[in-house]
């Protein structure tokens, strides 16, 4: 027997399709050890449901997605950075702070300083806000250690943060993300410790993927391509920053080693989609950064369609560009700043978002032997979620098969 059948649910499946949202009326979801056993009409069950799982659960005509992913987090980090926010608001760049000595590295000394203790401790209700609005899968950036010691501290910070709530935690290893002080004009001197960092941590089981932030303040193409070809060397795979504030090439680029996902993309020219579209390359959308910011260039989101990439959003949680613990409002800022359809925004936090952490053969859709994570909601249609800001429906999320 299936451990638990859940009836009488609208299903939106994700699953590409003629149905919008992959919808099935009148559904039923079969779990058993942990997975997905049967995803379709109740209609077609294969038996009575008392006779084919141990608890039958009613979902009152609730509709039901698959549970929400957040692709794109630095959720780990000591301090926070309200003071360059009122800096912002009176004028000044991010470029302008981050060349005074702020931004990123304003961050690295106040994790630096903190405990690991104390960096899980921090981080727990950021993640709390996340899982309350139905994300059960989640990346967590390093970056703001940029040395050996403070690296693993927050990747072990992040691993602890799977133990200690229900949610699947996936590492990125950021160590090009900023050159710490002690090797301020040292840049080269920075990437070759950068290097040597991800044996170890590789070894330690911390690293699902390694990232960069290619970008005129932070790494150059070719920095961040020895990043990747030591990456790729050790089998691992790739993720990036891309072309945020300006177009370093950054699409083209992580396309070149098929990498995961080409994150902000704001400024990626025809040739980077392209290569994206021909690569597989998820496009990772960021609108909390974008508002925050006060950015004006869109990414080109109708040339991602016509090119095929797909299209995923992420919070982007961090403490300097988007201090943002909210994955509903992604989908509501997708759909105002980018005109992205609900339906995609929707697809860009579960099944897109799956697919930018390699994860789109276990999560991001509801179907037979995917994992059991999927969340009930209260809601008339699914375009509601995009629709309202500030307003959680969730009713309950199932993660690995189990209630929370």
């Amino acid at each position: 027997m299936w451990d638990s059948l859940y009836l009488n649910g609208r299903l939106a499946t994700m699953q590409p399709g003629a149905a919008p949202y992959g919808a099935v009326e009148g559904g039923a979801l079969g779990v058993d050890k942990g997975r997905l056993a049967y995803v379709g009409p109740a209609d077609a069950l294969p038996g009575r449901p008392e006779s084919l799982a141990r608890n039958v659960h009613d979902l009152d005509g609730r509709w039901v997605t698959p549970g929400l992913v957040d692709c794109h987090t630095h959720l780990v980090y000591g301090g926070n950075r309200a003071a360059e926010f009122e800096l912002r608001l009176k004028g000044a760049s991010y470029e302008e702070i981050a060349k005074a000595g702020g931004g990123i590295v304003s961050t690295v000394a106040a994790t630096r300083a903190a405990s690991e203790d104390a960096l899980v401790e921090s981080a727990l209700p950021r993640l709390d806000a996340l899982l309350a609005e139905g994300v059960t899968t989640i990346e967590i950036k390093s970056g703001y250690g940029l040395d050996l010691a403070n690296e693993g501290k927050m990747l072990r910070a992040a691993r602890r943060l799977a133990a200690l709530r229900a949610v699947t935690v996936r590492t990125s290893f950021l160590g090009a993300h900023a050159v710490p002080p002690e090797y301020k004009g040292r840049q080269g001197d920075y990437l070759e410790s950068v290097l040597a960092m991800l044996p170890p941590l590789a070894r330690e089981g911390l690293v699902d993927a390694v990232d960069a932030f290619g970008e005129k303040i932070a790494f150059t193409p070719e920095e961040v391509e020895r990043v990747f070809a030591a990456a790729a060397g050790a089998g691992i795979p790739v993720k990036l920053h891309a072309d945020q504030l300006s177009d370093q090439g950054g699409a083209a680029l992580i396309a070149k080693y098929r990498g995961l996902s080409a994150d902000h993309v704001e400024y990626t020219s025809q040739a980077g989609v392209e290569a994206m579209g021909k690569a597989g390359t998820v496009a990772v959308l960021l609108p909390g950064a974008f508002y925050f910011l006060r950015e004006k260039q869109l990414p080109p989101i109708q040339a991602f369609r016509d090119a095929g990439v797909p299209i995923a959003l992420a919070t982007d949680s961090n403490p300097g560009s988007a201090p943002v613990t909210s994955i509903l409002l992604m989908l509501n800022m997708a759909a105002t700043l980018f005109r992205m359809t609900p339906e995609e925004a929707l697809a860009g936090i579960t099944r897109e978002g799956a697919r930018a952490l390699g994860l789109a053969e276990s999560h991001g859709t509801l179907a037979v032997g995917k994992a059991a994570d999927f969340c009930a909601w209260d809601i008339e249609r699914p375009a509601e979620l995009a629709y309202r800001i500030g307003w959680n429906p969730l009713a309950f999320t199932v993660q690995a098969g189990r209630k929370r």
